[in-house]
């Protein structure tokens, strides 16, 4: 029983994962550092306020309603999901672009048999094996 738990925690995507949750706590810290220090106190001075808003609330029938608490939730989460995007994914996906194009589709046909989708060039189905003549000739 501990030999099968050891050898599932040995496996290489399980170590990947522990290391890119960790990975990920840690930027979460950066980028909420980085949106609580800079980011909340820009929206407070546009909006004539200190940055935060937890203070805000109203009453209704003895009811207190802290509506500034979900302010301050709502900026923190809008602002974290900017700086994401604007920092993290639009940079990457540039990059990805650039580094590493897209192969080109292999043009595809139905075989035959079992109507599976096969290269143009494939001379037997992958899904059901069937000898298929290729409509391109490789290597010419």
């Amino acid at each position: 029983m501990l030999k099968g738990f050891r050898d599932f925690m040995m496996r290489g995507n399980v170590i990947d994962m522990a290391v890119g949750v960790v990975i990920g706590s840690a930027f979460t810290a950066v980028v909420t550092g980085f949106v609580a220090a800079f980011l909340t106190p820009l929206v407070g001075v546009v909006v004539g306020a200190a940055g935060d808003f937890r203070s805000y609330s109203f009453n209704l029938h003895g009811v207190v309603f802290p509506y500034g608490q979900f302010l301050n939730v709502l900026i923190a989460f809008v602002l974290t999901a900017a700086v994401l995007y604007f920092f993290v994914v639009l940079p990457v996906t540039k990059a990805t672009a650039r580094y590493l194009p897209k192969r080109p589709k292999t043009p595809k046909r139905p075989c035959p048999e079992c109507l599976t989708e096969i290269p143009e060039a494939a001379r037997r189905c992958s899904a059901c094996t069937a000898h298929v003549e290729p409509l391109v000739k490789l290597g010419v």
